[in-house]
């Protein structure tokens, strides 16, 4: 795999450390300090109560599910699970938080010390370790009109949050997009989150300082906020990369601040300066007990754990003999892999994925359709891979069947049979057809005799398939004009 170009190509004597801070909305039915649904909904304070609007006076009770969902995100990261922990509020005023702090976890998060690995360019493996992953409560959301205006919509407010922190491991864009994958792809086989980066189910803050290499201390770290996708998180960081260091370069000093990525002017611009805890005035929670979690709880959470993205990506690769470039496809949607396993159910043939990834893949695209609105289901993908690898019909005609089947939603086998696309497969007709064409193009075979042109071999078997309307077996066809051209 070819090297990905980073600014960091340009200034040699630099290198730059990365840490992220990921929000990963659960899907909890509710939310996770009050009963109320856990869904923004499109009319504005639709999912809310005297809690999360935060009334005064009122108690928030912890919603378990959250915390089974936070031990199977730990497991799943190979993270330690803390056995006694607790909640503390996060003191800041915003208009889109009415108690004036965020119920968090401070001290003790749910899950310590864990690690994702990811591929680099190169095929080898790097594990990006995690600081912590802990539980937290979500902010409403503000909509700025027209003029002086703004509402707040607090459907949002309590909807139940892991955040993922990692140590400052990435160095490079590239790593930075397949941490992101990585731990997308996590949540998302564990069914805990949609991964939705556009209606903010997946959100990724960006931590990065540039230094002198051999430099013993860290430089000074800017965060990249409210990013919403993985091509303009690379693209902030490029540009925030080179901001530092053009700024080291002439003498001056980096400040500590939060920023944002202007994507009309492709630049990152200052939003606030950099708080540090001190500012949040955490204390512990008196309106909530500790959280104990034993070995029991973990067990059971334990055994839900389902096959995670590499483990399946190593299967595919070892026991389905597909290329590293072919399981990453799969893996990379559930869904598609999902597919390709029914499929592989009933037929274990080595064409089932090009079938898939070609004619699938590119109707769906050509059509703009999901892959649960394709009428091509596995079952039927698979009958006609079958089809076409007991010879029962030829590859032309297995592209007739699967068009047909695309629009209508037939049965492979009952498409066959219809359209009368089943491949002339006796040797005896097919011989008796092959002698017909040599002998009514004498010129030609003599042509071939003389030249050896197995160019113009294309030029009798294309007389066979056209003479039996494309229903001949193309590979006996050339079998037997060998036979008697030799």
């Amino acid at each position: 795999m070819s090297k990905q170009t980073s600014i960091l190509d340009h200034y040699p004597d630099y290198e730059v450390n990365i840490g992220m801070e990921v929000h990963v909305q659960l899907t909890t039915k509710s939310k996770i300090f009050c009963s109320c649904t856990n869904r923004t909904g499109k009319e504005p304070n639709k999912n809310i109560c005297n809690i999360c609007a935060g009334h005064p006076g009122v108690l928030p009770v912890l919603n378990k599910k959250v915390v089974d969902y936070a031990i199977l995100a730990g497991l799943a990261t190979n993270c330690e699970i803390t056995k006694l922990g607790s909640f503390a509020r996060k003191h800041y005023f915003y208009p889109d938080l009415p108690k004036d702090y965020q119920i968090t976890q401070n001290d003790d998060p749910i899950c310590t010390e864990g690690f994702i690995p990811i591929r680099l360019e190169d095929g080898s493996i790097k594990k990006i370790r995690l600081m912590r992953i802990h539980m937290e409560e979500d902010a409403g959301k503000n909509t700025h009109a027209g003029g002086n205006e703004s509402f707040v919509d607090l459907n949002r407010a309590g909807t139940p949050l892991l955040e993922v922190v990692t140590y400052p491991d990435l160095s490079s864009t590239y790593e930075i997009k397949a941490y992101l994958k990585a731990l997308r792809l996590i949540v998302q086989y564990l069914n805990i989150c949609s991964g939705n980066m556009e209606e903010g189910a997946f959100r990724a803050d960006t931590n990065i300082s540039v230094r002198k290499k051999g430099a013993k201390e860290l430089g000074t770290r800017c965060e990249l906020k409210n990013i919403n996708s993985f091509k303009f998180i690379s693209d902030a960081t490029e540009h925030e990369i080179e901001r530092q260091i053009n700024i080291l370069e002439d003498g001056g000093s980096v400040d500590q601040e939060t920023r944002l990525w202007d994507t009309k002017n492709k630049k990152t611009v200052v939003m606030r300066s950099k708080e540090e805890a001190a500012d949040y005035r955490y204390f512990q929670d008196p309106d909530l007990p500790l959280v104990q979690v034993d070995e029991e709880w973990i067990s059971r959470i334990e055994k839900t754990l389902p096959e995670l993205p590499q483990q399946k990506f190593e299967r595919f690769v070892k026991e389905n003999n597909l290329s590293e470039y072919e399981a990453e496809i799969l893996v990379d949607d559930l869904e598609l892999a999902n597919y390709y396993e029914q499929a592989r159910e009933i037929t274990k043939s080595k064409h089932l994925i090009n079938w898939i990834l070609r004619d699938i893949m590119g109707y769906l695209k050509e059509h703009k359709l999901s892959l649960i609105e394709c009428k091509v289901t596995p079952q039927k993908i698979a009958a006609i891979v079958e089809l076409l690898e007991t010879d029962k019909i030829n590859n032309r005609a297995a592209q007739q069947v699967f068009a047909t089947v695309a629009q209508t939603g037939q049965e492979p086998a009952d498409v066959v049979k219809e359209k009368g696309l089943e491949q002339v497969g006796s040797s005896e007709e097919l011989e008796k057809m092959v002698l017909e064409i040599l002998q009514k193009n004498p010129k030609q075979v003599a042509d071939f005799k003389e030249k050896q042109n197995e160019r113009m071999l294309g030029f009798f078997v294309g007389q066979a398939m056209k003479i039996s309307q494309g229903k001949a077996n193309p590979k006996i066809i050339s079998e037997l004009l060998k036979k008697h051209l030799s």
